[in-house]
């Protein structure tokens, strides 16, 4: 049995009376440095965590042809966003919405994933919602906590396909797109263009969103708008009036032959100014408006005629006996002829050069002919021995000089660089040293051969010519 010990007692009280007050100096000093030292910090979060921003998206500028006419306009419209308290409270609004707005699981899944990369943002369900939709949802909102529908600028195309591949389109930026400086103050679902005029002006057209501030609940309610002092207007972008005349291009749209493909581009040869280009087939481009739909991004894209395809800087063909022209400003330059100069040999329907007859066009022949004569009836024989004349290095060098192997730089994403040896190397690479002939010579001079030209490429060669 134990002897009892009165100091023992007096010890272990106190140990915890030191213990009691170390806790509550503990508490008072946690107390004090969150309510007095960083008020202010935990006053914020308090804030932050009760106002959401909402993004007032600017309306592009209005893109018009050179006396005014709309070729890209914006519309009233609607977008459906939720405010949300949590990701389950999210899905559980969602899957209510669902049968309403017409959303499968992928849909959902997506909104989602929008949804965790910005949680404290407002997330998109429909960037293009019609009215009588919008109206249905109002009815109803009591039912979906957090529900925000906003007017917003929606991109209109007047003229749909006949100005596609001109104008281009918008749609929601990626996250590839917002990694490049260009587009890094875009937010996550906003709008850039994305082909044409619409991506090539893109920092002007799209102007600076605006934001607005609401007080939502827990459950993400919007209780109360936070005030019109908390509110910054967005900045409409920028007009751009470019040099196309509509009527022109309305014009060339209708006389293109119908089903068939190809482009048409016209330009004022004394300025370069460029008055119409069409491209066929085309694609309605308010399609993209909102979010193409799946079927139809498909058939876009597996179409034979490839309808995004636009024909008059991406598309590269032989051009034949327009590029004679070509041939005879070379020799013409370097004082091989003059307009009234014939070649030795007469047209008889084709050229013996070597161990290989090179065929004219017309098997009849065109007999002897001048440089004038010669480019009027676009003699194949008379070009042949042309090209002999002014020589494969010096035709080569020539054409190089007048850009032939080069873009024209005009103000549209996506121009191809044509294709045309840059000397006489390139043979030596393609065909192996010593393993081809002079005879590649009568190949060009006609247009054919390792020569493949954009349309944009040839016009403006003409234009050159023509001033």
């Amino acid at each position: 049995m134990s002897s009892f010990h009165p100091h023992l007692l007096d010890r272990r009280l106190r140990v915890a009376r030191a213990v009691v007050w170390a806790i509550m100096g503990l508490i008072v000093v946690v107390f004090f440095r969150t309510q007095i030292l960083e008020h202010g910090k935990y006053r914020l979060q308090s804030e932050l965590n009760r106002l959401r921003p909402i993004t007032l998206p600017a309306p592009r500028g209005l893109i018009m042809d050179r006396n005014g006419k709309v070729l890209a306009e914006n519309v009233p419209g609607y977008t459906v966003s939720l405010l949300p308290g949590d990701q389950d409270s999210l899905r559980a609004v969602l899957r209510r919405l669902a049968p309403l707005v017409k959303l499968d699981e992928a849909e959902i899944g997506r909104v989602l994933t929008r949804y965790r990369r910005a949680p404290y943002l407002p997330v998109m369900v429909l960037p293009n919602a019609k009215f009588e939709l919008v109206s249905a949802l109002e009815e109803r909102r009591v039912i979906f906590p957090g529900l925000l529908i906003q007017p917003e600028p929606k991109r209109h195309y007047p003229d749909s396909s006949l100005v596609a591949h001109l104008v281009g389109y918008v749609g929601e930026v990626t996250e590839a797109e917002r990694g490049q400086r260009r587009f890094t103050g875009v937010r996550l679902g906003g709008l850039v263009g994305k082909d044409g005029l619409e991506r090539q002006y893109d920092d002007s057209l799209r102007g600076a969103d605006g934001v607005r501030f609401v007080e939502v609940s827990a459950l993400g309610r919007v209780v109360r708008e936070a005030g019109a002092a908390s509110t910054l207007a967005p900045v409409s972008g920028q007009p751009l009036r470019t040099t196309i005349d509509l009527d022109l291009q309305r014009y060339v749209a209708q006389i293109f032959p119908a089903g068939q493909r190809g482009a048409v581009l016209a330009l004022n040869p004394n300025t370069g100014e460029i008055l119409a280009l069409y491209s066929a087939p085309g694609f309605d481009p308010n399609s993209f408006v909102g979010g193409i739909e799946a079927a139809t991004w498909r058939r876009l894209n597996e179409s034979e005629s490839h309808p995004l395809f636009d024909r008059s800087i991406q598309a590269r063909y032989p051009p034949g006996s327009t590029w004679k022209l070509a041939v005879a400003a070379i020799a013409l330059k370097r004082g091989l002829v003059t307009f009234h100069s014939h070649m030795p040999i007469p047209c008889r329907g084709g050229l013996q050069y070597g161990n290989r007859f090179f065929r004219c066009w017309s098997a009849q022949g065109h007999g002897d002919l001048a440089l004038a004569d010669a480019i009027a009836q676009s003699c194949d024989v008379f070009f042949y021995q042309l090209g002999l004349k002014i020589g494969l290095s010096s035709l080569l060098e020539e054409a190089n000089g007048i850009g032939f192997h080069t873009r024209t730089g005009v103000d549209l994403p996506g121009e191809i660089t044509p294709e045309f040896p840059t000397g006489t190397e390139y043979y030596d690479r393609a065909y192996g040293p010593r393993r081809w002939t002079s005879a590649v010579t009568l190949n060009l001079a006609i247009g054919q051969g390792e020569n493949a030209q954009t349309l944009v490429n040839m016009v403006r060669f003409y234009q050159m010519l023509a001033s």
